[in-house]
């Protein structure tokens, strides 16, 4: 079960990550600190598999990539959102954490719906409710860096392959 975690419009990357956090690096810290000035039970209750639902310009705000990696290591397979903010979402791919872009899901999935995604397929599935919305699926070159974990590993297994 994908249990599904929504929020509003606007979540700013100082919420998603608080910056008195930003110094340590480790990703289990990281994790216990996601989204605790917005949600302080969501780090002590959020299970791996788990899905995010924002609004219009999630993860506006500061470039901080431990807004993106600080649900990843929480075990956020992928966040939805009406929008993104163009930062967060390069961060997000780069990390390895798609970012689905469905006005529809984000308007209709409430919190502790159980939620699947196809990402090959472009699908969001709502089994709690019974809907399926789209999503614009990634390009096949944007499905193997998500499928490697992001950027760096998979520029690692490019460079290694080669040689």
């Amino acid at each position: 079960m994908s249990r599904a975690w929504t929020y509003g419009d606007n979540v700013n990357t100082d919420v998603l990550y608080p910056g008195r956090h930003l110094a340590n690096i480790d990703p289990k810290y990281q994790a216990a600190h996601a989204l605790e000035d917005l949600d302080p039970g969501f780090a002590k209750t959020v299970q791996a598999g788990d899905v995010v639902v924002g609004g219009k310009f999630f993860g506006c705000g500061s470039s901080r990539e431990q807004a993106v990696t600080c649900l990843k290591y929480a075990g956020v397979p992928f966040v939805i959102a009406a929008s993104f903010a163009r930062i967060y979402y390069r961060n997000a791919i780069n990390n390895g954490l798609p970012p689905l872009v469905s006005p529809e899901a984000s308007a209709k999935i409430q919190s502790g719906d159980d939620v699947t995604v196809d990402l090959e397929a472009g699908l969001i599935r709502n089994r709690t409710r019974n809907e399926t919305y789209r999503f614009e699926a990634f390009p096949e070159f944007l499905q193997r860096l998500l499928a490697a974990g992001g950027l760096i590993p998979y520029l690692r297994q490019q460079v290694l392959v080669k040689q």
